[in-house]
């Protein structure tokens, strides 16, 4: 993403930065940066997945739990196949739901239209 685009970010609470890179990186995602002020102090980092970007953050103001964000992929079957969940069909979409490490919601689907 070059330095000039708009974008919206979701932030996402996390109680450990590194553990839910792993997960994300399940999803596709891929580490972007991390940011600490010193070494031992709470992590934020960015994950992205094409032109998709999430902040994930260790610290404790920036996000409340049980956070939901829809995330519209091209291949839902591929990932409900990697975390063997089953794909519901809805008018506007084939979804699955899943529940981060630390409980963030994320609704992942391919639109019917």
């Amino acid at each position: 993403m070059s330095a000039g685009a708009e974008a919206v970010i979701p932030i996402l609470r996390v109680t450990d930065a590194a553990a839910a890179v792993r997960w994300y990186e399940r999803l596709g995602f891929t580490l972007e940066w991390e940011h600490r002020f010193e070494p031992g102090f709470p992590a934020f980092v960015e994950v992205g997945r094409g032109s998709v970007r999430l902040f994930l953050s260790e610290h404790t103001g920036d996000a409340g739990p049980d956070t939901l964000v829809y995330l519209r992929v091209r291949d839902v079957d591929a990932i409900a196949a990697e975390f063997g969940a089953k794909v519901e069909e809805a008018p506007w979409a084939c979804e699955i739901e899943l529940r981060d490490p630390d409980g963030n919601r994320l609704r992942i689907g391919t639109p019917t239209t």
